[in-house]
């Protein structure tokens, strides 16, 4: 791992699904007022599904999320903090053995030298129980918090088993928007894309087009969310989304076969499609640049 962080060439995190973000990469910073101008970076970690077995898909299927957490401890400058975008384990029918998971994803987390630790649930968490373990476990499924000078709002698109955000939390995002000015920078976590990538694959959010809807007023917004197991990169708007790999396995680009299946471990490239990423901010006003690099070898 490189042992240098710099602003053009920041970041290398093997095995992270997801990446890192300066925020002066993200909308609005240009005009930001100076009291709320220091740069920062986050971590982005995603679909960790602690739990699955699948030799075939991933044989170092308990190596995967330590060595992301030992990744990101290597980092010379520390990110401001780390957020999971769901999935953290794998679906079980069993409630105690969802539970157990559960607990052993925090213990290992645990080891992660960064704080404030962000978590949120991906359906394979969530949508069996409405959400209920992972309450229990780790705190709420949608939160906001912020961040020198940026809003940042964690949406729960996954408790719902038929995935979609619900009335109720609409009206709460709502609530949470008016107190906003509209040049606010807004920074949204999500698990499934609030646009219709692929309904047929569940890689959609329901009422996700009310989301964007709700957002669209507000100049500044970029939205990060997992699920997909793979980099894409939308637009809804003058509205950013920025898919984040996976820890555990890749899933095929939407649409190019009939199911929906992991691609299977490549022992002639270990971790395809698992990998690292650097952003550079660019251009005026600055821009997301996101280079996804392959993971070579973790060990």
């Amino acid at each position: 791992m490189s042992t240098t962080l710099t602003r053009r060439d920041f970041l290398r995190l093997a095995a992270a699904g997801g990446g890192a973000a300066f925020a002066s990469a993200l909308p609005g910073w240009a005009t930001a007022a100076t009291n709320h101008a220091d740069d920062f970076f986050f971590v982005q970690l995603s679909d960790a599904h602690w739990g699955f077995e699948g030799p075939a898909i991933n044989p170092d299927a308990k190596g995967t999320l330590p060595k992301a957490v030992a990744a990101v401890n290597a980092l010379p400058q520390k990110p401001d903090f780390v957020i999971f975008t769901g999935d953290l384990t794998h679906t079980t029918d069993d409630p105690t053995v969802r539970r157990a998971r559960m607990h052993e994803f925090q213990s290992i987390v645990a080891k992660l030298e960064v704080a404030p630790l962000h978590l949120m649930p991906g359906e394979h968490d969530a949508s069996l129980d409405n959400g209920a373990a992972f309450q229990e476990i780790f705190g709420p499924t949608h939160y906001t918090f912020d961040h020198k000078g940026i809003h940042f709002i964690v949406i729960d698109n996954v408790s719902d088993p038929a995935g979609r955000v619900g009335q109720t939390q609409l009206a709460w995002l709502a609530d949470d928007l008016a107190k906003q000015p509209k040049e606010q920078r807004i920074v949204v976590f999500t698990h499934r894309p609030l646009f219709d990538l692929a309904p047929q694959w569940d890689w959609a959010t329901r009422d996700g087009a009310d989301v964007i809807a709700q957002l669209q007023p507000y100049q500044n917004v970029t939205v990060f969310y997992g699920h997909i197991h793979q980099e894409l990169h939308t637009t809804t708007g003058h509205i950013a989304h920025h898919a984040a790999r996976s820890l555990m396995f890749p899933l095929p680009v939407a649409g190019s076969q009939e199911k929906r299946l992991p691609i299977p471990w490549d022992a002639s490239a270990p971790y395809k499609g698992l990998g690292w990423r650097k952003v550079e901010a660019d251009g005026a006003p600055p821009a997301y640049a996101l280079d996804e690099m392959p993971i070579r070898n973790l060990t």
